[in-house]
């Protein structure tokens, strides 16, 4: 990743950066990769990468057709590639862990929180004295993180809504309360 920092006009590419919420928190921004063990350091394995990037994009690549399918029934967006990564056993054993491990090298910056997205899986939790805030994506998962005034920071899921109705507008998610979707912290 560090072929892509720099800066291009007005706009600056680094590995990591410290946040200031409104409230004055410190939040470490990073990408997660460099906690992967199986894109990154010793134990990489590019192998399984490929391999678990193909079936990714395979599942990606049906979402246009399954919703195509939905929306005829007056359904509203669904991801299977987001449901495959939720119920596999293994895949949610990774997160978990994953998770549990850029929290605790956040530690070492001494911030109150660390916010990545490399897994593409949206949440919001605490391990010890630090949040964890994954912002998913806006492709898969159709999620972003927004921080208020006051210096909270939210999960909104915003998902496409029947041809029926006429307003568009951004919801949090509670779906998956393994995940904390909706709870808003104070940092």
């Amino acid at each position: 990743m560090t072929s892509f920092c720099g800066s291009y006009g007005n706009i600056e590419i680094k590995e990591n950066a410290i946040h200031v919420t409104g409230s004055g928190e410190r939040i470490l921004i990073i990408h997660g990769h460099e906690l992967d063990v199986v894109v990154s350091g010793s134990g990489r394995m590019k192998w399984l990468a490929f391999a678990g990037d193909v079936g990714y994009q395979f599942l990606l690549s049906l979402n246009p057709l399954i919703n195509f399918v939905r929306r005829h029934f007056g359904l509203g967006y669904w991801s299977l590639s987001a449901y495959a990564k939720r119920t596999v056993k293994d895949a949610v054993s990774f997160i978990g862990k994953f998770e549990a491990a850029v929290a605790h090298y956040a530690e070492r910056y001494h911030v109150d929180a660390v916010l990545c997205g490399h897994i593409h899986s949206a949440a919001i939790r605490e391990f010890g004295r630090v949040a964890y805030y994954n912002c998913g994506d806006w492709v898969e998962s159709c999620t972003a993180l927004v921080e208020g005034d006051d210096g909270m920071i939210s999960l909104v899921n915003y998902h496409s809504l029947s041809a029926s109705e006429r307003a568009v507008t951004p919801t949090i998610d509670s779906e998956r309360p393994e995940a904390n979707f909706g709870k808003q912290l104070k940092l």
